[in-house]
């Protein structure tokens, strides 16, 4: 009788089965094969990190804006602006220098290992504007602008940008440890214009050598603004802020009794002349197609008594463009529209054009690196690209040396819109300090993402 024998052998294992434990394995391998995956993963707790201490100095942040709010001091005068600055630089150990176009203030961050150059900046004078926004903290400074006294007011912002830059500079200086390359903080002076007969501003700085010694690779700007609603970014690559350039025409007529004009050259009424003139250089023989441009005239001077035709009058103005073929060819338009229309009415014009802030260019390059870093910090929804604005900005200077990127973020005042929120440069400009706290998590992550970009 035969015996048999049933052997049980191990089944073979099912496709399905190898599936995962192979696919998570080879997922593992590559992710860990990947050159950038460990400066990804890095970058990312670094950024958390900042975003979390953005949070824990907020109100910091807040007071210090409220310092300067209370205490503006107009262009090529931030004397006690620039002496509060440094002294917060040189406690948190950085290396400061002062006294950069006459008041400005620049704190450099080595971290002792090689890396590129990041420059972050922002911008401390105030305005000559009387302040009537409704805030317990309001301006009640004055200060001298074209030889009279005047109120002065942080109404353009300039003051939540030194204050976002001072918390990003203390929260950068606290993981210094954990980048690496050098950080240069740049607090600069006369934004908005020297007085007249001084040099100053990003200009100077540049002249100067602030981008040297060591030498910036990038730079990286922003600008608040109260039209738009706080934790959006705007930004554009390219040209996003205008050329901006002033001219001065001087009006020579015949002056004579206000009761006879007919003998004398009147001087007002050939300026006024002028003035329609200028309008027709942009609506008649501007491509506004190509770009925009804007002439505005800010200043008319001329005469002394109602019953006296004055012997001259004299407009200054600004010009606004965003292309530099058109820029030559509305200063030549300017010059022949003054002169020509001056000789009809038997006057004659001098007319002085002088070039001011080159057009804000972003990179593009540099634009689209950091597009990732804009959408992170704010959520996509939240980041718009615009169309270019008329404003200027002397961060243009800084651009024509290195890559630079400028952006603005939000900080419209609650219960206003975009229609109704009081422009900058007017007395009731006002922002929401809510705000503050996405410009230092940009400036944060902005370097860190440059950083560890490359790795």
């Amino acid at each position: 009788m035969s015996c048999l024998v049933h052997t049980h052998s191990s089944p073979r294992p099912r496709a399905d089965a190898l599936f995962v434990p192979l696919t998570v394995g080879l997922f593992v391998l590559l992710l860990l094969a990947w050159p950038g995956a460990e400066a990804h993963a890095q970058a990312d707790a670094l950024k958390a990190q900042i975003d979390q201490r953005a949070a824990e100095i907020e109100e910091e942040v807040i007071a210090w804006r409220r310092h300067f709010y209370a205490n503006p001091e107009l262009s090529n005068r931030e004397f006690e602006t620039a002496a509060y600055i440094a002294d917060f630089l040189e406690e948190l150990g950085l290396e400061v220098t002062t006294e950069v176009a006459h008041t400005g203030v620049v704190g450099l961050l080595d971290t002792g290992r090689p890396g590129p150059v990041i420059a972050l900046r922002a911008d401390m004078d105030a305005l000559p504007v009387e302040d009537r926004a409704d805030v317990p903290f309001a301006s009640t400074a004055t200060g001298e602008y074209r030889g009279r006294e005047v109120p002065v007011k942080h109404a353009c912002g300039h003051d939540t940008h030194i204050a976002m830059l001072m918390g990003a500079a203390q929260i950068l200086t606290e993981m210094q440890e954990e980048l690496h390359g050098q950080i240069k903080f740049i607090f600069q002076p006369a934004e908005e214009g020297t007085p007249p007969g001084e040099d100053g501003g990003a200009e100077m700085m540049v002249a100067e050598g602030v981008l040297q010694d060591p030498d910036v690779d990038v730079i990286f700007g922003m600008h608040i603004s109260s039209q738009l609603p706080v934790g959006h970014i705007e930004y554009r690559e390219r040209g996003i802020m205008a050329a901006s350039d002033v001219f001065e025409i001087t009006v020579h007529g015949t002056q004579t009794h206000g009761s006879t004009p007919w003998t004398g050259v009147d001087p007002i009424v050939t300026a006024a002349q002028i003035i329609n003139g200028l309008q027709t250089v942009v609506s008649r023989k501007t491509e506004l197609t190509k770009a925009a441009a804007v002439i505005s005239v800010g200043i008319i001077e001329g005469g002394v008594r109602n019953n006296i035709i004055p012997e001259e009058v004299t407009m200054i103005g600004t010009i606004r463009t965003l292309d530099e073929e058109m820029q030559d060819k509305i200063h030549d338009d300017i010059r022949h529209a003054a002169t020509t229309i001056a000789e009809s009415m038997g006057a004659t014009a001098d007319v002085e054009i002088r070039r001011g802030y080159p057009v804000t260019y972003n990179d593009v390059d540099l634009t689209q690196r950091l597009l990732p870093t804009l959408n992170g910090v704010a959520g996509a929804d939240n980041v718009h690209y615009i169309n270019p604005i008329t404003g200027a900005e002397d961060f243009s200077f800084f651009q024509q040396q290195v890559p630079g990127l400028y952006v603005f973020v939000g900080g419209m005042a609650e219960g206003f819109t975009r229609e109704t929120a009081p422009p900058h440069h007017t007395p009731e400009f006002i922002l929401n300090e809510d705000g503050m706290q996405l410009g230092v998590r940009t400036h944060g992550h902005v370097v860190v993402d440059y950083l560890f970009g490359d790795e």
